[in-house]
């Protein structure tokens, strides 16, 4: 049976937690892990309408990009809209999950979404996310080495740059002596044991230290593993908000919006700058870009595509010789809801996890221009 903490860790694998910004409120509001799970919904946001309707479709859990819970309840009541909607919920034990920016900052997430269906290539990261390193010296008996190692490679350990399977070992003998109710892996009890041991380094990230630590348990010999944990400080990870790179070929501003318009099904979309400049390099934020103004116009592109920017932003940027196209927050997010579909369909069929996944096609941008 699939529950709802299975979907749970592969939504941990697509969009890991630490990657979200300290602000954001992001994965299960509603519900218990160990509800089964036999079909999900995939949608923008956790509306009334939404949760209705997954509620009389006999969905089990609803995967949304935004949250249905953002600032803490003082109370619970189901004569309002939120209490209406949990209340929906819980009766047909509908799960209710939010992947927010973790998603926008996640490799293959939103961010990389819209790139792609803009036709946005060779991209690097806006804000690239700040990412505490640590260094794991693990204790491994002779023998068990290669084993160990292995997993920890395959659980994420040992990155570094453009390279991968970074380690270093040296051999070494350690002691120990087992109590009285030990069951030791090497030696008897109440006796001190020598056994050669190798010390393997390897460098993990903040973000997959869970992960790592889960793999080293599972396949360490000994009853009580040993590892020590140092941190080295923090660096640019490949995850974060934003994404810069290139278009095919150079093209004007008004003909890109244009095709901006035409791949995302716009009726209109507001631009900054001259019609005619020539635009080769571009930025994306999916949502409101407002808060990575500064760092687009610290990049080599030269427009802004994203949602929610104000006048005054716009003014900035017209004084600066760039260019904006915002879209509204809705167009620069909505396509999420069938890339999450794909990305959730591939991950589960990898695990052999039977489960029906659905894009919810309804929602439409609340916002309609007259």
């Amino acid at each position: 049976m699939v529950t709802i903490g299975h979907i749970v860790d592969v939504m941990e694998k697509i969009a890991p937690s630490s990657l979200a910004e300290e602000w954001d409120n992001i994965g299960l509001q509603v519900g218990h892990n160990a509800w089964p799970v036999d079909r999900i919904w995939v949608a923008l946001d956790p509306t009334e309408k939404v949760v209705n309707k997954a509620s009389q479709h006999g969905v089990n859990l609803l995967i949304t990009h935004h949250p249905l819970i953002f600032q803490p309840l003082s109370a619970l009541d189901p004569e309002t809209l939120i209490g209406r909607i949990i209340e929906t919920a819980l009766r047909k034990r509908l799960g209710i999950f939010c992947a927010h920016t973790n998603l926008d900052s996640a490799r293959d997430g939103l961010n990389d979404m819209l790139s792609d269906a803009l036709g946005i290539n060779n991209t690097n990261v806006l804000r690239p996310k700040k990412t505490e390193q640590y260094k794991m010296a693990v204790f491994v008996p002779k023998g068990h080495e290669g084993e160990v190692i292995n997993a920890l490679f395959e659980s994420g350990a040992g990155k570094g740059g453009k390279y991968t399977h970074l380690s270093f070992r040296t051999e070494g003998m350690g002691t120990f002596k087992p109590g009285d109710t030990a069951k030791p892996f090497i030696g008897r009890r109440g006796e001190v044991t020598q056994a050669s041991e190798y010390r393997i380094e390897v460098l993990v990230a903040e973000k997959d230290l869970p992960q790592v630590i889960a793999a080293l348990h599972a396949v360490h010999p000994y009853e009580e593993v040993v590892y020590d944990l140092y941190g080295v400080g923090g660096g640019n990870s490949n995850d974060g908000l934003g994404r810069v790179g290139d278009v095919d070929k150079e093209i004007s501003l008004q003909r890109f919006a244009q095709r901006i318009k035409q791949v995302l099904g716009l009726e209109t979309v507001r631009i900054v700058g001259d019609p005619k400049q020539t635009v080769r390099r571009v930025a994306v934020c999916s949502g409101s870009g407002k808060s990575l103004l500064a760092d687009f116009l610290a990049s080599d592109a030269q427009v802004f595509v994203s949602g929610d920017l104000g006048y005054h932003d716009g003014r900035h940027v017209e004084d600066s010789g760039r260019a904006l196209i915002d879209i509204g927050h809705f167009a620069s997010e909505h396509l999420v809801v069938g890339g999450l579909v794909a990305l959730l369909r591939e991950n589960l069929s990898d695990r052999g996890y039977s489960v029906q996944v659905e894009p919810y096609e309804e929602e439409r941008d609340c916002f309609q221009y007259i």
